[in-house]
């Protein structure tokens, strides 16, 4: 290793073990088993002293999801300290169905929500109402602080890069707090987004969403769903491992501890990780991090 090399590196661990100020949120989604219900509470018990900044839950559009995501949030409340963040979609409510919601949310004590348009069931026509609308609602009905999803590499249905940015920009107008990007591998994607959200005029914390990875084949599945391009390199890493469930566990905490570490050297300081339910790598990813248990 050359000694330029070596300073290099000296320096970015020494940049980060000065972070101070790095803020991180988990997302999990209501469980439809009773192995999984246990796995979701050791999981929200594990990451809760690493005192997140929130803890989102996801939410389907049809009324039983619906209802576990509210029992999952009431849970966290009743339980723990930590800010609980229902998902809201709007695909599948009347208005009148969203304020009540977002009534009843209030009285509960949640004061966050995540607002999403939610997928168009498929043959059904595009419902004209988008998430800068609910945003809107939810904004007429409380103050609650509101996050919002951004897309780095577009959004799979927008029209182009253009187009989406100025429907990320309508829901920060309409009130939204932050914006939590849909995960990615291409790094560089990120950072062009961030600064075309800045050169537009979009001035909320871009958060970016991370997925830790270990499932490489569940991975590809989403990537396909979600547009997101999957760089060769990943494709490299996990090559040969598909029987090998543990080197699966540690090349997917690396990768994901490593991408972190670039952005925070980017500057940036709120990261948003999808746990799938799970604690592991999120909890070492925090750990390279320096967000550890009663130190922030």
């Amino acid at each position: 290793m050359s000694f330029h090399h070596a300073q290099q590196i000296e320096a970015l661990n020494e940049r980060l073990s000065s972070l101070k100020d790095i803020n991180v949120s988990f997302e999990f989604f209501p469980p439809n088993s009773e192995t999984m219900e246990q796995t979701l509470w050791q999981s929200i018990e594990r990451l809760a002293p690493l005192k997140p900044k929130f803890v989102s839950v996801t939410y389907g559009a049809n009324s039983g999801v619906r209802d576990r995501t509210h029992s999952v949030i009431e849970r966290i409340h009743q339980q723990t300290d930590l800010q609980a963040a229902p998902h809201l979609t709007l695909v599948d409510a009347s208005d009148e169905e969203l304020r009540q919601l977002a009534r009843q949310y209030w009285q509960q004590g949640v004061r966050h929500i995540v607002a999403l348009r939610g997928d168009v069931p498929d043959g059904q026509p595009n419902p004209n109402r988008y998430a800068a609308d609910l945003v809107r609602l939810l904004k007429q009905e409380h103050d609650f602080e509101i996050s919002v999803a951004a897309y780095p590499e577009v959004h799979p249905e927008a029209s182009c890069g253009q187009s989406d940015l100025v429907n990320l920009k309508r829901k920060v107008d309409a009130g939204a707090t932050r914006a939590i990007t849909q995960f990615f591998f291409d790094i560089e994607a990120y950072l062009r987004f961030r600064d075309r959200c800045a050169a537009t005029g979009i001035d909320v914390e871009i958060v970016p969403g991370i997925l830790p990875v270990t499932n490489y084949q569940q991975l590809l599945k989403f990537s396909q769903f979600a547009k997101v391009r999957v760089p060769n390199w990943l494709h490299h890493m996990f090559d040969g491992l598909e029987d090998d469930a543990a080197t699966r566990k540690l090349v997917g905490a690396n990768v994901a501890i490593e991408m972190s570490k670039v952005l925070a050297k980017e500057g940036v300081s709120d990261f948003h990780f999808y746990t799938l339910n799970r604690a592991e790598l999120s909890y070492a990813i925090c750990h390279a991090l320096g967000v550890r248990s009663g130190l922030n």
